[in-house]
């Protein structure tokens, strides 16, 4: 049987910790910025962890 390849897109969305929990970035904070509010889009920045049912599609595509 042959290998299972490895999910372009999700390789570049999602990253796996150490101890294997998701991180992805949060949505909504590429275009229209200027009509969003600044609380808002501070709220945006960095990552967060994926909830557990959808981290396990995830690691299935990451071929883990």
């Amino acid at each position: 049987m042959p290998k299972q390849k490895t999910h372009s897109g999700a390789k570049k969305r999602f990253k796996v910790t150490g101890t294997g929990k998701v991180l992805h970035e949060r949505a909504g904070k590429r275009h229209l910025l200027e009509r969003k509010e600044s609380k808002l889009t501070r709220r945006l920045t960095g990552t967060t962890e994926l909830a557990k049912g959808d981290s396990k599609t995830v690691k299935k595509l990451l071929g883990l």
